[in-house]
């Protein structure tokens, strides 16, 4: 004998949430034909009062049914959120790593730009003093006293002169230029005499003395 869902909720005087409980379990005999649930019943399982005590069991079995279920969804949602923090560690560590190689690639750049301006700035200046020089000893064939006047009274430097000029002036090595460098760049930004045009430290000293950051 095949009856519904009600009817078999109305015979066996059970929820019909329990009941499909029962069916997804596997412990009702059924058959689905268009769309609609048919229980398999025997002709001897009738009263309902029979069928009141094993309720209370089937409500526990059903209850510690969910609770497993619970507990595997909890241990697959444990289980998969550990594996995304794992992939975003991963990640943030090749994040990182890629940065650092990059930031390591500018910075070997950078010093050999500065590297390599450094050697053409010294090059230049080297070429100017070998030309003035020239310069000089031809002018010195030609008009002697006019030479000796130069020689003994070099032209005075304008008041208003970039740093690195100055330093090439007056003959600062390649460590005591660096050193005089790093005291204008930690100066700047908190004394008013460190001031910058186009990225180079400009020195005026019909101002300021600066004495104290040009010391060797």
């Amino acid at each position: 004998m095949q009856i519904t869902i009600d009817e078999y909720a109305n015979r066996f005087k059970m929820s019909k949430e329990m009941i499909r409980a029962k069916l997804r379990a596997g412990r009702l005999p059924h058959t689905v034909v268009d769309g609609t649930t048919y229980i398999s019943v025997e002709g001897a399982a009738t009263a309902a009062p029979a069928a009141a005590a094993p309720q209370r069991t089937t409500a526990g079995a059903v209850i510690m049914m969910y609770q497993k279920e619970n507990a595997e969804l909890k241990r697959k949602i444990g289980e998969l959120e550990a594996k995304i923090d794992r992939l975003i560690g991963d990640k943030e560590q090749m994040l990182r790593e890629e940065r650092d190689r990059i930031e390591g690639i500018y910075v070997s750049r950078d010093e050999q730009l500065k590297s390599f301006l450094e050697l053409v700035n010294a090059k230049l200046v080297q070429e100017g003093f070998k030309l003035a020089s020239q310069s000089s000893a031809s002018d010195m064939a030609d008009t002697p006293a006019y030479a000796d006047h130069t020689a003994q009274t070099p032209a005075p430097l304008p008041e208003q002169i970039e740093l690195f000029r100055y330093l090439e002036a007056k003959h600062f090595s390649s460590s005591e230029k660096k050193t005089v460098k790093k005291r204008f760049a930690k100066a700047y930004g908190n004394d008013v005499r460190v001031i910058q045009q186009n990225g180079e430290f400009i020195l005026d000293f019909s101002k300021y003395d600066y004495s104290d950051l040009l010391a060797r």
